[in-house]
């Protein structure tokens, strides 16, 4: 009988490391993409990247996603050169805990326990039957134009973690991606080692049971004993961080996007120096809140083609239309007519 790994987490939406938006950074300058469009509409300062200990909001690093797809055109495949840089060290103390379990079946278990310590967007339904583990990685809950880049990121990353993992190899017997097969599949081929199935029912990896006993070269049950209270004590810390990002954000949609930060800090109580200070300490600011929600309803207003580019400027609280046009252009590199434009060619 099939049985269900527990997972930490329930959507993509927790506090995360800088490493995963730096990585992002700089795969796209190495293509010639500034780093000013990368972290266009993240309130991110680039000097945020060089502190391997800052936290940032999972929006954060979506927009960056988005703002890479949008550079790149989104071309099959993307997310696979960006997934192989994921490497164990990638991930920090994270990471070492995972190369440092007994066997990779333990490995797996950790990672999936401390889930909200990674970078992954599209989540794991993990199940284990007598002869193989099952993943299936969900990407619904995720903004149509990312969910190809987010999806090979994420499962080339996992694939290549895992070989970090088990130098050795590791037997994939199946993997199955929803979307179409790309015209050449070959760099799919030899990044997995074989050629997966496209046009599945779900996106869907399998591996051999047997390998999960595998006892891993670099075990050691003291590292992974203090790797894993460093861990209990980051996941805790970041919790209590991200806590504030998560009240501004519903209010504000709530509202849409119409609220001051004095209003905000009144209706929670606390000065508007303290809920400055307190976004700082969870990676976020109310500007870069404030953006991302504003940013969200007008693309989800200007797609309905029932509204026009004035009447979401004045939804959005905005005096004029050319200072939305303005904020619009920052935040996605267009204009909201020509946003409207190729959403209508796709």
């Amino acid at each position: 009988m099939a049985q269900l790994l527990p997972v930490a987490v329930r959507d993509w939406d927790f506090p995360r490391g800088v490493a995963s938006v730096a990585l992002l950074v700089r795969f796209g300058a190495e293509r010639g993409v500034p780093r000013d469009a990368l972290l266009r509409g993240t309130g991110l300062p680039p000097s945020r990247l060089d502190d391997p200990a800052a936290q940032v909001d999972a929006h954060q690093e979506l927009t960056v996603a988005r703002n890479l797809v949008r550079e790149f055109g989104d071309p099959p495949g993307l997310g696979l050169e960006a997934g192989v840089r994921y490497r164990v060290t990638t991930f920090g103390v994270f990471g070492f805990a995972c190369i440092s379990s007994p066997t990779l079946r333990d490995a797996i278990t950790f990672a999936l326990r401390y889930l909200d310590l990674s970078f992954i967007f599209c989540l794991p339904v993990v199940e284990l039957a007598d002869d193989e583990l099952r993943f299936e990685l969900r990407d619904d809950g995720l903004p149509h134009d990312v969910r190809r880049f987010l999806l090979e990121r994420d499962i080339t990353a996992i694939h290549t973690v895992m070989h970090d993992l088990l130098p050795g190899g590791l037997h994939v017997r199946r993997l199955q991606f929803r979307f179409p097969a790309p015209p050449d599949p070959a760099r799919y081929a030899e990044v997995f080692g074989f050629r997966p199935a496209f046009g599945a029912p779900a996106h869907h990896v399998a591996i051999d049971a047997a390998s999960l006993g595998q006892p891993l070269p670099q075990a050691s049950a003291h590292t992974v004993a203090l790797c894993e209270a460093q861990c209990r004590e980051l996941v805790s810390r970041r919790r209590a961080r991200s806590g504030i990002a998560h009240q501004v954000r519903d209010k504000l949609i709530r509202v849409g996007g119409t609220l001051a930060m004095e209003d905000v800090a009144r209706e929670l109580n606390i000065s508007t120096r303290t809920l400055r200070r307190r976004l700082e300490d969870a990676g976020t600011s109310f500007r870069g809140l404030l953006d991302e929600v504003r940013q969200a309803l007008a693309e989800e207003m200007l797609a309905t083609g029932a509204l026009s580019v004035e009447d979401v400027a004045l939804r959005l609280g905005y005096a004029e239309a050319s200072s939305f046009i303005y904020a619009f252009r920052r935040w996605t590199g267009t204009t909201p007519a020509r946003y409207l434009r190729a959403g209508k060619r796709a």
